[in-house]
């Protein structure tokens, strides 16, 4: 399915699911609605079944099977734990989890990253995976692992450094990777 879905739109996937089954998904650029289909499309290419984090709430009542067979993971933010603390837990306990998140946190242009992926990888001790959308080459796919060292600014330097030449759908809505705690000014 994922591959009639790209081939339709006249896409290409590069890379390849690493020999790790547990890790941070980065989803970026993230700057429109077509990006998550394309990177269900991926993923079913990839052959990898990506998680993301909803609010507690999303997993009750008759959708919330739905929403788990969907990948989702349900956070309960009124919980002592944070919500890193619970998805650290989740990969300490899952024999396989690809945990998709978009640090963007929106499709429209934003200052800094929500640096909550950085934050679960470290505590999980998992590497981010950077995965794209080219909307300017009609590539998608998973680049490579990045196992994080503590030092944000430098971890941040490889990650600014491989979505660089990347554009998103809507050029005007992408932002520079960068998460707050590089700017010490502003944490």
């Amino acid at each position: 399915m994922g591959r009639i879905w790209m081939g339709v739109f006249g896409w290409r996937v590069e890379g390849a699911l690493p020999a790790t089954r547990k890790f941070v998904f980065i989803a970026a650029p993230h700057t429109s609605n077509w990006d998550l289909p394309f990177m269900i499309a991926t993923a079913y290419v990839l052959g990898v079944r990506i998680s993301w984090l909803g609010k507690h709430t999303l997993f009750e009542g008759p959708f919330g099977g739905f929403m788990r067979a969907l990948g989702g993971i349900p956070v309960d933010r009124r919980s002592r734990h944070s919500m890193v603390e619970q998805v650290a837990e989740r990969f300490q306990q899952a024999e396989e989890l690809v945990l998709g998140i978009s640090p963007e946190g929106t499709r429209k242009k934003v200052e800094y990253w929500k640096s909550g992926f950085y934050h679960i990888a470290r505590a999980a001790q998992v590497p981010v995976g950077m995965g794209f959308l080219d909307f300017g080459r009609k590539v998608a796919g998973l680049g490579p692992l990045l196992p994080l060292t503590g030092d944000v600014r430098a971890d941040m330097d490889q990650v600014r450094a491989f979505y660089r030449d990347l554009r998103g759908k809507l050029p005007e809505f992408e932002c520079i990777p960068r998460l707050r705690e590089e700017d010490p000014e502003q944490v």
